[in-house]
């Protein structure tokens, strides 16, 4: 009995690596504004590249597949941390992620409503199903967060379902992109 439930917890732990890890550079990618951020200087319906218009900054990029409370709480606290941390040039942005674009392209909508987030940007990528395909998003993953800074990923976080989004730690770990 023990080595089954052992093995099923290196199989749960496996299936939540997404996303480029600690140490990797972050590539372009483009995606097209829906909503959020109005005065970022993009219009909702442009397609651009976020990572690009970031640069170097400390950023946020959340991929999510969910509209969980936890997503919601993340997101509230990410919004809220931009204008704090505007000297250091914080920026975030949110990609929705689904099967199907506009069903994807409704739910990011929506979740701008509920998180009200007046710093972050909504997006829907153009590789709308797991995101840029060299970021190696995991499809099983309900939420991937990639955090970056000079270009490089200094953290990653993912969970294979919303409800289990550490969000204290991911916010807590602001501090390795603002240092």
């Amino acid at each position: 009995m023990f080595a089954l439930v052992a093995g099923t917890s290196l199989l749960s732990a496996e299936e939540t690596k997404s996303g480029l890890q600690k140490g990797e550079m972050i590539g372009a990618f483009y995606v097209t504004k829906l909503a959020g951020a109005e005065d970022d200087g993009t219009k909702v319906g442009k397609n651009l590249c976020y990572r690009c218009k970031n640069g170097g900054r400390p950023q946020v990029m959340v991929f999510t597949r969910s509209s969980d409370k936890a997503v919601v709480e993340l997101i509230k606290q990410l919004d809220a941390a931009i204008p704090k941390n505007e000297d250091k040039q914080l920026r975030a942005f949110v990609n929705y992620l689904g099967d199907e674009k506009a069903s994807a392209k409704s739910d990011a909508e929506k979740l701008a409503k509920v998180t009200e987030a007046k710093n972050v940007p909504f997006v829907l990528p153009n590789e709308f199903e797991n995101g840029p395909e060299d970021y190696g998003i995991n499809p099983n993953a309900e939420v991937t967060i990639i955090m970056a800074k000079g270009g490089q990923v200094k953290a990653n976080y993912a969970a294979g379902s919303a409800k289990d989004l550490k969000v204290d730690a991911v916010v807590a770990d602001l501090k390795s992109i603002l240092d």
